[in-house]
């Protein structure tokens, strides 16, 4: 039984760490590929205020599925066999993702107050263009580690 308990701890904290990757990097997607292009398209030089809101509604379900993904990462990292190759793969993943955290709160705490602040409609249009392209970034290195997972899960 106690073998049973412990391979459905297991499960639960994989389903976990699926689960908060799929809201982080799958909100970042939905967000960058759906949401703002569709508020463009029907709002005009209004979609800015809707995709604020968006991101202000999203930013704290972002957090929480950070917390979880190094939570249930650590869990994660000391279980299965590894050999050489797959523990350079584990690296490179935990290396990015150690990234899009940094972006995430650069984003978050330093980008967002400066944009706030901004004086000037052109250092308020270059500091969006910053932060949208983080975003973007984001979203790569997210789509990198899902591809290091699956070849790491494959292996």
């Amino acid at each position: 039984m106690e073998g049973g308990m412990k391979d459905l701890a297991l499960l639960l904290v994989h389903w976990t760490h699926l689960a908060a990757t799929v809201v982080w990097i799958g909100g970042i997607a939905f967000i960058l590929l759906v949401a703002m292009p569709s508020c463009r398209h029907i709002l005009g030089s209004e979609a800015g205020r809707v995709t604020g809101e968006l991101a202000r509604r999203f930013t704290p379900l972002a957090n929480w599925s950070i917390l979880l993904l190094v939570v249930t990462g650590v869990i994660l990292t000391g279980t299965g066999d590894r050999d050489a190759v797959r523990s350079v793969m584990l690296l490179a993943k935990h290396a990015l993702v150690c990234a899009m955290i940094a972006v995430h709160f650069y984003r978050g705490l330093r980008l967002a107050p400066r944009i706030a602040r901004s004086v000037s409609d052109a250092e308020r249009s270059a500091l969006q263009r910053l932060s949208l392209n983080l975003v973007k970034l984001n979203l790569g290195a997210g789509l990198a580690v899902l591809l290091l997972s699956a070849h790491y899960q494959a292996g």
